[in-house]
């Protein structure tokens, strides 16, 4: 029985100002933006363009953000903080850019994708210079820590993103081969800017492994809410045309739940949508994954993992930062978009 006792998503979403939230660093989180315009500032009029397109679209900057609050809730916030969130926010978006090629997407953030605005070759390459700008401004903090962190970060995101394009089409991939790519493609980022808010700090190694072990989790569960959103959410909400997991022939988390769950008759449908990538095939597969309550087990998965992120915490001394960071768990598993 899939059930929600005590979980984090019980929180009321009215009580979670976000707004709020973000206002403990607009201030830091203002100097980071200056930096990423700075380091979007090429003679190559192409990469400005683009560069400026998807940072400045929308996004709610939550990876920058776990970092800066992350730092805050140790005592400070210096230089190579504001770098790093700068950073994480630099690979974050070249991601979605090589993403939006891999997945053949024409819409992100409600917008048309850069690649449907440049073409392909334009969003790999831009991409790729966006990762090249990240490590050119690692290297000013002068920390090699740093370096082995986010070099580390890097291969598995690519890493991550190979083990989903082995996945599509395979409706045989069980919950732990999924997991597998989310924690590498996804959750590994997320721990990657709260482990580098204690590495800068000079935080102890307890405390370090507490923050990475908080942004991993809480990297599972947003993207587990991303996955069961492609099945519940309006398209205005999410940003992205419903069933494109679908379409690309994913097999997430409400799909793998819901051929486990259903009929013979049932998994076939999905099961053969996943095989063909049939978007077709969605309206039966929305009914399939809400009869199979597919979409209370992703999100009571979710729940789980969310409730280890905030557990993590307690390495922290209680303050308004760490308070946000609970808050941010908890955020992350009942957003509709």
């Amino acid at each position: 029985m899939v059930s929600h006792s005590q979980s984090p998503s019980n929180t009321p979403l009215a009580s979670i100002d976000f707004d709020l939230i973000k206002n403990l660093t607009a201030t830091e989180a203002k100097a980071v933006d200056q930096l990423i315009i700075n380091e979007l500032s090429s003679d190559v009029i192409l990469i400005n363009q683009m560069g400026h397109y998807i940072v400045g679209n929308g996004g709610k900057r939550l990876r920058p953000m776990l970092l800066l609050l992350a730092a805050k809730a140790l005592g400070q916030v210096n230089e190579s903080h504001l770098i790093l969130a700068a950073v994480i926010e630099f690979i974050h978006t070249a991601t979605l850019l090589h993403d939006d090629v891999v997945d053949e997407s024409d819409l992100r953030r409600g917008k048309e994708s850069a690649n449907a605005v440049w073409g392909n070759a334009a969003s790999v390459l831009v991409g790729d210079y966006l990762y090249s700008s990240a490590f050119e401004m690692m290297v000013r903090t002068g920390n090699m820590r740093v370096m082995e962190i986010l070099s580390k970060t890097t291969t598995a995101i690519a890493e991550g993103e190979v083990l989903q394009l082995l996945n599509c089409n395979n409706p045989e991939t069980t919950e732990a081969k999924y997991l597998e790519v989310i924690a590498r493609k996804t959750a590994i980022l997320f721990s990657a800017a709260t482990r580098l808010s204690a590495v800068i700090a000079g935080a102890s190694t307890e405390t370090e492994e507490s923050l990475a072990q908080y942004g991993q989790h809480l990297g599972i569960a947003f993207q587990l809410i991303d996955d069961a959103l492609d099945y519940k959410a309006s398209q205005e909400d999410l940003g992205k045309n419903l069933g494109d997991d679908l379409a690309e022939g994913k097999p997430t988390l409400p799909l793998i739940y819901a051929i486990q769950k259903g009929n013979e008759s049932e998994a076939k449908i999905i099961i053969d949508a996943i095989k063909n990538g049939n978007r077709n095939a969605f309206n039966e597969v929305y009914a399939i994954v809400q009869t199979t309550q597919a979409i209370a087990y992703t999100e009571q998965r979710a729940d789980e993992e969310a409730e280890e992120a905030i557990n993590a915490l307690n390495v922290l001394p209680a303050s308004e930062y760490k308070e946000s960071l609970t808050l941010l768990a908890k955020f992350s598993v009942q957003r509709n978009y």
